[in-house]
């Protein structure tokens, strides 16, 4: 079984900074992406940013230049750095890693359960 934990989030300032990590643990061969999504109130669920395991990231428009992704693959830790917030990034915040359990076993999508941002004006 894997289990992914995210930590941070909470209650911030517009113009403020969040840290959001997320770590998987587990029955884990290999991690071939990491990423965040979001959904906001009644939006979809949206990427965020995405991270393969060759170092590919993928941005959504509406965060390139404030957030940035990073991974350490050493603890199978994926962390999302955001600045710049504004409200509208108000959302649950969810982390996807794809996972490999064994070495022949294709990749499974995990979802952690989220953490809600809020962004005050």
């Amino acid at each position: 079984q894997v289990q992914l934990a995210e930590s941070g989030g909470g209650l911030v300032q517009a113009g403020g900074s969040a840290r959001l990590s997320c770590a998987a643990s587990g029955t884990i061969w290999s991690i071939i992406a990491m990423g965040w999504y979001r959904q906001g109130p009644g939006k979809q669920r949206e990427l965020v940013a995405e991270i393969t395991n060759g170092g590919s990231i993928n941005y959504a428009d509406s965060v390139k230049g404030r957030f940035t992704i990073s991974r350490d693959n050493s603890k199978n830790t994926v962390d999302l750095q955001m600045n710049s917030l504004k409200p509208e990034d108000t959302a649950a915040y969810y982390c996807k890693q794809i996972i490999r359990i064994r070495s022949w076993s294709s990749g499974t999508a995990y979802w952690g359960k989220g953490t809600l941002v809020t962004v005050s004006s």
